[in-house]
């Protein structure tokens, strides 16, 4: 990975942390979470204060949706972006939303504290040379065809532009299977930090688009040294507006976040006494 000259691994251990309204991706495990698509107010907020209570720390949520069919649901614009602001304002939780246009980069910007560009963006260059000269922290989805050089060498486009702030999402990848809606790579993960100094999260709702799997993903990308997840969370999962199926309901993802507490003390535990085995 020779043209890796930003996104490459500086010195051995040394990561970058990105601190986003007092939130430290890559120095603290940071869950992100909230609905798929910007639906109403109601929906959003709600789902904003019961990610919070559970723990989460930043607010996902799509205000403009990309998608395979035109006729889908595209989201709601403007009026989205207005949503998730007021949600951010209620709970103080930071929200991240995506961009898809470079002629939206700069007023998106204005709401949004993470820009996130989509697998199906992972190589728009002209939208990721944008991203970056924006100044705000982007985070960049792995595309369902891409290796891991091609996807660093997409974070070195907005590195380029004089932006530090690059957080990687692996939201799997396409492959021949067909049980889950994409193939979630978490060997990516330790694979990112041997060679990369960039923070790195885990979609598991996008990554298998099963609804029972992403709590086990979830407890795996912890393990696999995952920076932090983002989830799909609703209020009301069977009316989603997208991707019901894969959507946990605030129960459930209280549930798993009690369950990644638990975890990681455990492997604090282990830490500890792999230390004192080791030493002298």
């Amino acid at each position: 990975m020779k043209n890796l000259q930003l996104a490459g691994a500086k010195e051995p251990g040394a990561r970058t942390v990105i601190e986003v309204r007092g939130v430290r991706l890559g120095e603290e495990f940071v869950v992100v979470a909230g609905p798929c698509a910007v639906e109403s107010e109601d929906q959003v907020v709600r789902t904003a204060v019961a990610v919070k209570e559970a723990g989460a720390k930043m607010l996902r949520g799509g205000a403009f949706k990309p998608r395979t069919s035109p006729y889908s649901f595209q989201g709601l614009g403007l009026k989205g972006l207005k949503i998730l602001d007021k949600a951010r304002r209620e709970t103080g939780l930071p929200i991240i939303t995506e961009v898809i246009d470079t002629r939206d980069v700069s007023w998106v910007g204005e709401y949004a504290d993470v820009l996130q560009i989509g697998a199906r963006n992972m190589q728009n260059f002209s939208l990721l040379r944008e991203a970056g000269k924006s100044g705000r922290p982007v985070l960049l989805k792995r595309g369902m065809y891409s290796t891991l050089e091609e996807w660093l060498n997409c974070a070195e486009y907005i590195l380029a532009e004089g932006n530090p702030n690059v957080i990687l999402c692996e939201r799997g990848i396409r492959t021949f299977e067909t049980y889950t809606r994409n193939t979630l790579d978490l060997s990516i993960v330790p694979a990112v930090k041997m060679v990369s100094h960039l923070p790195v999260l885990v979609d598991p709702s996008h990554g298998t688009g099963v609804l029972g799997l992403i709590e086990p993903m979830s407890l795996a990308a912890l393990v696999a040294g995952a920076d932090g997840l983002e989830i799909e969370v609703h209020i009301d999962p069977p009316s989603a507006w997208s991707d019901k199926d894969q959507q946990l309901t605030p129960e459930a993802f209280g549930r798993l976040m009690r369950k990644l507490e638990i975890l990681r003390e455990t492997m604090a535990g282990l830490d500890a006494r792999a230390a004192e085995t080791a030493a002298p």
